[in-house]
């Protein structure tokens, strides 16, 4: 089937070919800048996409002009029916990665090989242990980090995803880098970002050009290296000379990439938000069950997308609890 771009293009021209899905709402760890210290109030387990509703609504979009897929959650390992779920999904003959927190990467590392998931974005905000702990609320670190290495020796591609918080792990961005020198790893610092529950406030964000401050004062200015960055970029990639990984810095809050942007998210009920800071979401589940099509309605999300940040332009905007704090959980909207 020719895929219908037109679908999937919004008003500014930008072409989606890179459908988020969120499997889970739920996570074994407690990350605070993702998850309320109460918790959220869970979606019934009656309006979460079956494993058969999570393939059918993924094939409307690869016939539509996806080719790339990241399954998130929540945790997504923690789906009983996540090898399901990959075996379909992998008859679409789509790019399929995943986000995860690495706990369980060990129980389910021979269905990611066969099923040839090869790019994992692992979750790890601190390198040590009693930090670890603080963050997460759990005593996972060692699995993480077992699981990290068992990931690179069955030679899976690794991002890890960092987000930075003033005064909680600012101070381990080049130690964080280090690990690049023997780790063919990339790692990604990512800008913290506002969501329902999360107490942001912009004096805990460390933004890109304070990452950039410490890796000058650090490394000799000939040996930080700028990588060309990809075409639908969202982190500015760079590397110290001869390490063998990289670095790149997501700054969604102070240096937005939404020229570029690409990505639908689909959650976990079965709801397109057509960018991460959105308030607004399209239900596609329960039309879907009703036995309608979709594609209108995935037409009329992506039509609907602003220019940046869910129509956020400024940081001003950012910084207002009344805009930045009308919006799901990190946990319930999918990494």
């Amino acid at each position: 089937m020719t895929p219908n771009n037109a679908v999937l293009t919004d008003d500014f021209g930008r072409k989606h070919n890179y459908l988020r899905i969120s499997l889970i709402e739920k996570c074994n760890l407690r990350c605070t800048y993702c998850m309320p210290a109460d918790g959220i109030v869970l979606s019934p387990k009656a309006s979460l996409m079956t494993a058969d509703e999570i393939y059918a609504i993924a094939q409307t979009f690869v016939n539509n002009g996806v080719d790339k897929i990241r399954l998130t959650g929540g945790e997504p390992l923690l789906r009983k029916d996540f090898p399901e779920i990959i075996a379909k999904l992998a008859s679409l003959q789509t790019e399929i990665s995943i986000t995860t927190n690495g706990i369980l990467i060990n129980k389910y590392i021979d269905v990611l090989k066969e099923f040839n998931v090869r790019k994992i974005n692992l979750s790890l905000d601190t390198l040590v242990a009693s930090k670890f702990h603080s963050i997460t609320l759990r005593n996972q670190f060692q699995s993480v980090i077992d699981n990290l290495h068992l990931l690179l020796n069955n030679d899976f591609k690794i991002k890890v995803n960092v987000v930075l918080i003033k005064g909680f792990n600012d101070d381990e961005i080049i130690d964080f880098i280090k690990l690049t020198e023997f780790l063919p790893i990339s790692i990604r610092f990512i800008e913290f970002m506002p969501f329902a529950g999360n107490e942001w406030d912009r004096s805990k964000m460390v933004s890109q050009n304070e990452i950039l401050d410490q890796v000058q004062h650090h490394f000799p200015e000939s040996h930080v290296e700028k990588l060309e960055d990809d075409k639908n970029f969202t982190a500015r990639e760079f590397k110290i000379k001869n390490y063998l990984g990289s670095f790149g810095i997501i700054s969604s809050i102070t240096n937005p990439f939404c020229d570029g942007c690409n990505r639908i998210r689909l959650t976990a009920n079965g709801k397109i938000k057509n960018c991460l800071f959105s308030n607004s979401e399209t239900d596609l589940l329960t039309p879907f069950r009703n036995g309608e099509a979709l594609e209108d309605l995935i037409a009329f999300a992506i039509k609907n997308k602003k220019k940046v940040r869910a129509g956020m332009t400024t940081i001003e905007d950012v910084n207002n609890p009344a805009l930045n704090q009308d919006n799901r959980s990190m946990i319930a909207i999918g990494g």
